[in-house]
C-alpha cells in the first residue's frame, strides 16, 4: 500500500497529521532535501512539499518528474501560496494540449 509524505515547516505540515498522512516538518533545505530524497525512495506515491520548500528544491524534485512515483506536489505554506501549483498545472496543460485554454493570456 502507498503511502502520502507532508514535507514543509512544522507549522505548515503539522495539521496533515490529524488526516492520516505522514509529516516531515524540516528546519532548512538540506534537511528537507535529504527527507525528499529518503521518503522518495521508500513506498510514497505522493509528496507534498510546501511552496517555498519546493521552489528551493527545483532541481531534486526535477528528478522524480520522469518517474511515474511518488508525485511531487506543491502546496501553499501556512503563509499563503506563491502560486507555484497554478503554474505547475498551466505548464502542464500548455505541454498537453499545445495551448493556454485555462487562463488565456494571464
Amino acid at each position: 500500500m502507498h503511502k502520502i509524505g507532508v514535507i514543509g515547516d512544522k507549522q505548515s505540515v503539522l495539521g496533515f497529521k490529524a488526516v492520516g498522512l505522514d509529516v516531515f516538518g524540516c528546519n532548512s533545505d538540506s534537511e528537507a532535501k535529504n527527507v525528499l530524497k529518503q521518503i522518495a525512495n521508500e513506498d510514497y506515491a505522493i509528496i507534498y512539499i510546501t511552496e517555498s520548500i519546493y521552489n528551493d528544491l527545483k532541481e531534486e524534485i526535477n528528478e522524480y518528474n520522469s518517474k511515474r512515483l511518488p508525485a511531487i506536489i506543491p502546496i501553499p505554506s501556512i503563509n499563503g501560496s506563491l502560486g507555484i501549483g497554478v503554474s505547475n498545472i498551466k505548464k502542464a496543460v500548455e505541454k498537453a494540449v499545445g495551448a493556454d485554454i485555462l487562463f488565456g493570456n494571464n
